[in-house]
């Protein structure tokens, strides 16, 4: 899918490399911490990000894992610095794998967040199909989603991102409601596994593909997630003409995702060719250019007919033996 042009709100496609109130867009190239002080207490609505996850990609360096979390704590402080009191945070991770052995990420930072007494709402769990594959340990197909929040009060708009019931002419069967329908006319709850089955928004698992290299999202970057996953916390958890914040931004879905719900946007990375590789997907979704995987598009499943999906000749022998 290529996104039609944007002609409403042209002045978005002004992009500030500071924090300035009078921007939609905000882009800085450098460290979190750093731009972070710069900006005022409680204007963010939504943080949501991927941070490394301490594997040695190219761009970070693999350190001792206690030096690991501390580093992210001088940032969280920061980030719970400017997020509004209503508002929420999505820190998307994986694992951190040594020697063959698995460090659950999102547990480690459980310990972090709680430090400054912030709720955890759910522990979303992101299924994909893809990936590598290991052989002294099932092969992961999943990471999570921690999403927090700083008080009991906080922005959760259920509505937008309800899914069609499975049944949804199923009645109660007891109390004052007995015989009436028993589920929500917009849909139901899509729950905290996030997988799909059929379509994203008719099940009540939530799967985004992640992006490999036949995802139109696909860029440079190694561990790129989708506009999709962003899309909908956005929706869920910000109003339109909240700030979303993204200080991990990499090549900017999170960005994208807010642009295209008018939301305004901040990201930073330290990556100069990220930074010059989101300001391009900007540009390209203003001028209609950018693919993007349409959100509820159906996963693709083989029908047995394409030669990838067919048992190679070499295993049936194997097999017969």
């Amino acid at each position: 899918m290529i996104q039609k042009k944007i002609t409403a709100f042209p002045e978005l496609g002004s992009i500030s490399a500071e924090f300035n109130e009078n921007k939609r867009i905000i882009l800085h190239p450098g460290l979190s911490y750093d731009f972070l002080k710069t900006l005022p207490d409680k204007i963010i609505r939504l943080i949501i990000t991927s941070p490394p996850y301490n594997l040695g990609k190219i761009y970070e360096n693999e350190i001792e894992l206690d030096k690991y979390l501390m580093e992210h704590e001088l940032v969280i402080s920061e980030l719970i610095r400017v997020l509004a009191d209503n508002g929420s945070i999505c820190w998307e991770i994986g694992n951190y794998v040594k020697d063959g052995e698995v460090y659950p990420l999102d547990v480690y930072f459980y310990e972090t967040f709680k430090k400054y007494n912030l709720k955890l709402r759910n522990r979303i769990i992101w299924h994909f199909g893809h990936g590598l594959h290991c052989k002294n340990r099932f092969s992961g197909r999943y990471e999570t989603i921690l999403w927090f929040t700083k008080n009991k009060d906080y922005i959760f708009n259920l509505d937008i991102v309800r899914v069609p019931h499975k049944y949804p002419g199923k009645r109660a069967y007891k109390g004052p409601n007995k015989g009436k329908p028993s589920g929500n006319p917009l849909g139901k709850n899509p729950s905290d596994v996030w997988k799909i089955l059929n379509k994203d928004w008719e099940s009540a698992f939530w799967e985004f593909p992640n992006v490999k290299s036949n995802h139109p999202e696909k860029t440079i970057h190694p561990c790129q997630f989708p506009v999709e996953l962003a899309e909908r916390c956005i929706l869920a958890l910000t109003n339109e003409n909240d700030y979303i914040l993204d200080p991990y931004c990499g090549v900017g879905s999170s960005l994208i995702a807010g642009i295209k719900h008018n939301r305004k946007v901040i990201g930073v990375d330290k990556e100069l060719e990220y930074i010059s590789i989101t300001k391009k997907r900007i540009e390209q979704f203003f001028q209609g250019k950018l693919k993007m995987r349409p959100l509820g598009k159906k996963i693709h499943k083989p029908t047995g007919r394409e030669k990838v999906s067919q048992i190679p000749k070499e295993w049936r022998n194997l097999k017969e033996k």
